[in-house]
């Protein structure tokens, strides 16, 4: 069962995913509908999920699931993922290409292949205050707070100089 992101516990369990260009206008509304038609009907053993999704900066997929309603299954789960598919058959975004990470630079998503981040800090493109992407945060509560975060405070801090690093 569909309900606005809003109304989801802050608990409610998240996946993003990263479209690998963002969507045109006629795609953000394509996909739209394509979400909120799984969310209707997404369930797991027969029993509706509380489930939402939300698109962000035209180039993210978050779904979300209020589990404290009912559990997700791992069959639920991969039927989202086939929505993603679906998404791509028609659209074209590829949401399951795991070797670019994105930043955003000049308030605009960027994607950098995962072998030329070390590069790109090295060069100056990209600084410790960058903004990154955790795509891997797993509640809406730390969606909220820490899906957008400083690169010295992500992962990617180990590329970094100590020099580069804010005190």
């Amino acid at each position: 069962m569909y309900v606005p992101f809003e109304g989801l516990s802050a608990e409610s369990r998240v996946w993003v995913y990263q479209g690998n260009r963002p969507f045109t206008s006629d795609e953000l509304s394509a996909a739209a509908n394509m979400l909120r038609s799984f969310c209707e009907s997404w369930n797991a053993h027969g029993q509706a999920l509380k489930s939402s999704y939300k698109i962000e900066k035209n180039q993210f997929v978050i779904m979300a699931v209020d589990e404290d309603f009912h559990n997700p299954s791992g069959c639920s789960i991969d039927s989202s993922v086939g929505v993603l598919r679906q998404i791509k058959s028609l659209i074209g975004v590829d949401f399951l290409d795991r070797t670019k990470v994105s930043f955003l630079l000049d308030d605009k998503v960027m994607l950098i292949p995962l072998n030329e981040v070390k590069s790109s800090f090295a060069s100056g493109r990209l600084k410790a205050s960058t903004i990154t992407f955790n795509n891997l945060v797993p509640s809406k509560s730390e969606y909220e707070a820490k899906w957008q975060i400083p690169v010295e405070n992500s992962w990617m801090a180990k590329y970094l100089t100590k020099a580069t690093l804010t005190p």
